[in-house]
């Protein structure tokens, strides 16, 4: 995945955070960001990242943003990956 790709899927995780009404203030009390910040500072690929992080830490949540946008459950962290601040993981 390109890190245009990856944005692309932050950008509507971000749109599908904002419509959800119970995650939308999770996600704004996580960040420590107001709904304007979020939306500044969606072109900022930092920002981004943390959405993708936000939205990997549960199961169900990124099955319900797959499936709303019609792509393969693997696809959020994946492009999570394509982002600044992800290290390759190693488990020694």
């Amino acid at each position: 995945m390109t890190p245009n790709q990856a944005e692309t899927v932050a950008i509507q995780a971000l749109g599908w955070l904002a419509s959800n009404d119970e995650l939308w203030p999770v996600f704004l009390g996580s960040t420590g960001a107001s709904a304007e910040d979020a939306a500044a500072r969606a072109v900022d690929p930092a920002f981004l990242a943390s959405v993708l992080e936000f939205l990997t830490m549960d199961d169900s949540w990124v099955m319900e943003f797959c499936d709303s946008v019609a792509v393969p459950y693997e696809t959020p962290l994946r492009a999570r990956y394509a982002l600044p601040g992800a290290e390759k993981v190693e488990w020694t």
